[in-house]
């Protein structure tokens, strides 16, 4: 029985206490306690790399329509839209000029406060027109949309605003609204409301600006004119005026925290 004994001899080993402790006899996990963990490494892998393919995917897919909004425009429409970035360009660098002016203006004067005081009351009827406290009135164009068989969403009509504001319209108004930096457009059962005042089909919307510029805007191709002819089934009618006059006129807004800086 030399197995036997071999055994004996190990267990007296092991069953020593000149170290001061007792052995300590690792149970193995059972074989099915392995395989659900082996099978939930592989299933959290396969997760990941599935979410890391999707997150490739919609970055490049993200990349690719990015591009081609610009590849799929012609020639004329990517100088229009070259023409627009200059314009936007060469009006801020117009309005810094004028307030470095002013400022200088200002820093210059032996009476601060008298010349602060004067360029104030200079800005502000431009400010009035600005703010939406004054009418005004100009060369410009004039879009009447009438809503077809699918509801214009608020979504597609601020779309039409922006485009409109980023052709450099000075002025806009909308049915009886005059439109500000601050203006919103919502979704009702029955049409829009717009900064609070309910609106029906057909709207019409008035610029002031360069008309050329801001007809371009709308009538781009795949633009919102269009998406409005397409999508929606509506009726769109644009007319450039050589005179625009929007009546409408905003309150000033009273502020609760914002306050001047004196």
């Amino acid at each position: 029985m030399p197995g036997s004994r071999r055994r004996n001899s190990n267990d007296e080993v092991n069953d020593t206490t000149d170290t001061g402790s007792f052995p300590i006899v690792r149970r193995k996990p059972p074989h099915r306690q392995r395989n659900d963990a082996k099978r939930a490494r592989f299933v959290s892998s396969v997760l990941v790399a599935l979410l890391c393919a999707l997150l490739g995917f919609g970055y490049v897919a993200q990349v690719r329509n990015t591009e081609s909004s610009y590849e799929s425009l012609s020639e004329d429409e990517l100088v229009r839209v070259l023409d627009e970035t200059s314009t936007q360009v060469d009006k801020l660098e117009q309005r810094r000029s004028e307030l470095n002016a002013q400022l200088e203006s200002i820093q210059s004067a032996a009476d601060k406060q008298e010349e602060a005081a004067r360029i104030a009351s200079q800005n502000e009827t431009t400010n009035g027109i600005l703010s939406g406290r004054l009418p005004a009135e100009g060369k410009g164009i004039t879009i009447v949309v009438a809503e077809g068989s699918t509801h214009v969403d608020a979504s597609t009509m601020f779309t039409l605003i922006e485009e409109l504001r980023n052709a450099g319209a000075e002025v806009i108004s909308f049915n009886s609204v005059r439109i500000v930096t601050s203006s919103y457009i919502k979704d009702t059962k029955s049409g829009l409301i717009v900064d609070g005042h309910s609106l029906a089909t057909p709207y019409t919307i008035k610029a002031i600006g360069n008309p050329d510029d801001l007809q371009n805007a709308i009538q781009i191709a795949g633009g919102v004119g269009s998406r409005l002819k397409v999508q929606y089934n509506a009726k769109v009618v644009l007319k450039q005026q050589e005179s625009v006059k929007i009546d409408e006129v905003r309150r000033s807004p009273t502020y609760k925290y914002a306050k001047t800086v004196e």
